[in-house]
C-alpha cells in the first residue's frame, strides 16, 4: 500500500555551484561525468521506459528518466536481484541483511524531489521508496551512532548525519516516475538525499553502516567536495 499525503510535495531549488567546486569539475569530468553509457541495449531500454513513466504529478511537470547524465565512477552496475542483500550494520544492536523483497515489505512513500548535480543540471522526479527510519527500527540503532555511511556495488561511498536522515524522513527509492529503477538509475535502490547535491544520492546501495565517525569522507568528499553538500538557495 502506497502512502502519499505529506510526502507529496512540490517545489524547486535554484541551482548554484559554489566557486570552490569549479576546479573540481575537471576531475569529475575525467571520471566520465556527463558522458553517456556505451551500452546501446541499455539506452534502448531507457527509451522504452519513457513510454510508461509518469510525466506529471499533482500539477507539477516531471523530468524524464533520460534527462540524467551518466556520472558514476565505474559505469552502471547490473545487480543480480536473486542474490542481492542489503546489509545494515555497524553501531546497531541487531545487524540485518534484507533481500530486495524484504526491503519492499516496508511501508512505501512517494515524493517529488529535485536532484541537483554539481555540474549544474537538475531533474524533478517522483520517487517511491522506503524510509530509512523504518529500516533502522529493525536493526535497533545504538545511542552512540551519529552518522550513516552508504556503500555502493561499484565501491562508491558517502555519508550523512543520522539526525538529518531522521528529521528529514529521507528514503531509499526503488521507483522513479512510477517505474522500477533501471540499472542505469541505481537499481535496486538509490538514496534520495533531498536538499543535498547529487554526489550524496548514492546508487546501487548494498550496505548501510551506522557509525560514530562524523568526519567520514566518501569517494568525492576525499577528493575535495564539501561533506555537507547543501544545495545553495
Amino acid at each position: 500500500m502506497e502512502k502519499v499525503g505529506k510526502f507529496a510535495v512540490k517545489g524547486r531549488y535554484a541551482s548554484r555551484i559554489p566557486k570552490n567546486y569549479l576546479f573540481l569539475l575537471l576531475s569529475l569530468l575525467l571520471f566520465g561525468c556527463g558522458t553517456s553509457n556505451d551500452d546501446d541495449t541499455s539506452e534502448i531500454d531507457l527509451e522504452e521506459l519513457t513510454k510508461i513513466e509518469v510525466t506529471e504529478y499533482d500539477g507539477q511537470d516531471l523530468s524524464s528518466l533520460t534527462d540524467f547524465r551518466e556520472n558514476s565512477i565505474k559505469g552502471p552496475q547490473y545487480i543480480d536481484i536473486d542474490t542481492y542483500m542489503l546489509t545494515i550494520d555497524g553501531l546497531v544492536e541487531q545487524p540485518v541483511s534484507l533481500s530486495y523483497d524484504e526491503v519492499l515489505d516496508n511501508q512505501k512513500y512517494t515524493k517529488v524531489v529535485t536532484l541537483h548535480c554539481v555540474e549544474g543540471w537538475s531533474v524533478d522526479i517522483l520517487w517511491e521508496g522506503i524510509l530509512l527510519a523504518d529500516l533502522f527500527e529493525a536493526a535497533d540503532v545504538q545511542a552512540t551512532s551519529d552518522t550513516v555511511i552508504f556503500y555502493s556495488e561499484d565501491g562508491y561511498s558517502t555519508s550523512l548525519p543520522l539526525r538529518t536522515i531522521m528529521d528529514r524522513q529521507l528514503m531509499i527509492a526503488y521507483k522513479m516516475n512510477g517505474v522500477v529503477l533501471p540499472p542505469e538509475r541505481g537499481f535496486p535502490f538509490q538514496f534520495v538525499a533531498e536538499d543535498k547535491l547529487g554526489y550524496k544520492w548514492i546508487k546501487w546501495i548494498t550496505r548501510i553502516e551506522l557509525s560514530d565517525d562524523a568526519d567520514y569522507e566518501g569517494y568525492w568528499e576525499q577528493r575535495g567536495f564539501d561533506n555537507e553538500a547543501d544545495v545553495q538557495p
